[in-house]
C-alpha cells in the first residue's frame, strides 16, 4: 500500500497517542470471508428464509415464536467456524501489544479479535462462542452447542433451549459491556472507526461520545461522520491497519 499523506499523519498521531481505541463493525471481518450486513453482497441483501427478512429472523420475537426456523438461519448464515483473523485483527493486536491501543469495541460476534491476540475487547452484540441454557444456565462453547445435535440445541442437563449469547433485535445490550465501551471511548485521545456504516444504534452513537480531536475512519462507503474525521480511508481495512501498525 503506497504511503499517503494521511497515512503518515495518522501514524504520527498513533505515535503521540496515549489512549487509542478502535471501534469496528462487520467490515472488519469481511476479509476473513464473513459477509457484512448492508452492502450489495451483504446478508440483508442476499439472504432470506421462508420469505422473512433477516432482521426479522434475528429478532427476539422470532426466536421465541419460530425457534426452529431461527436456528436454521442462524447456524447457516451467522456462524463461520473456519474463519481466521485477517490483517486488520492482527494489526490491532500488535498495537495493543505495543501499548498503543487501549481497547477494541466491536459490533461483531465472531471472536476473531481475540483469536488474533487482542485482550481488551468489548463485544457490544455478544459472541457466537458463548451459549447458555435458558432454563438451568448451563454454558456451552460454540463446538459444544453445535454438538448437541438437532436443529434446536437442547441442554444435556435439563433439556432446555440453548440460546447463543448474541444480542438479537428487540434485546438490550449487556450493560457492563456497554458502559465499559463508553468509558474507553470517552477516555480515548484518538479513535479509529473501521468497517462500519455507523447506522446501527445505539452502537453508532458511541462515536458521539468521543471527546478527542483525532478521529480516523476506514470504510469503503461514505458515513455520516466523514466530515468530522481528520482522515478517511476507503482502501482495504486490513491493508490500511497493517500500514498504520508498522
Amino acid at each position: 500500500m503506497e504511503m499517503s499523506t494521511d497515512l503518515e499523519k495518522v501514524k504520527r498521531w498513533i505515535g503521540e497517542s496515549e489512549s487509542l481505541v478502535f471501534f469496528g463493525g462487520a467490515g472488519t471481518s469481511t476479509e476473513s470471508g464473513i459477509p457484512d450486513f448492508r452492502s450489495a453482497a451483504g446478508l440483508y441483501k442476499t439472504a432470506s428464509g421462508k420469505g422473512v427478512p433477516p432482521e426479522v429472523m434475528l429478532s427476539h420475537t422470532y426466536f421465541m415464536e419460530h425457534t426452529e426456523s431461527f436456528f436454521e438461519f442462524y447456524k447457516s448464515r451467522m456462524i463461520y467456524k473456519d474463519a481466521a483473523p485477517n490483517d486488520a485483527h492482527y494489526a490491532l493486536a500488535a498495537l495493543e501489544n505495543a501499548g498503543k491501543l487501549s481497547a477494541v469495541v466491536t459490533q461483531n460476534i465472531d471472536g476473531l479479535h481475540q483469536d488474533a491476540g487482542s485482550r481488551n475487547v468489548f463485544e457490544l452484540h455478544g459472541s457466537v462462542r458463548r451459549n447458555a441454557c435458558m432454563d438451568c444456565g448451563a454454558t456451552y462453547d460454540l463446538d459444544g452447542m453445535l454438538a448437541l445435535g438437532g436443529v434446536v440445541p437442547r441442554c444435556t442437563a435439563c433439556g432446555g433451549i440453548v440460546k447463543p449469547d448474541v444480542v438479537l433485535y428487540e434485546e438490550p445490550l449487556d450493560q457492563a459491556t456497554w458502559f465499559g465501551a463508553l468509558a474507553a471511548i470517552r477516555e480515548a485521545d484518538m479513535l479509529i472507526v473501521g468497517g462500519t456504516s455507523l447506522t446501527v444504534y445505539p452502537a453508532a452513537g458511541l462515536v458521539d461520545e468521543f471527546r478527542g480531536n483525532r478521529l480516523v475512519l476506514i470504510n469503503r462507503d461514505e458515513t455520516g461522520y466523514d466530515r468530522r474525521a481528520g482522515a478517511v480511508f476507503r482502501q482495504s481495512i486490513g491493508e490500511t491497519l497493517r500500514a498504520l501498525a508498522t
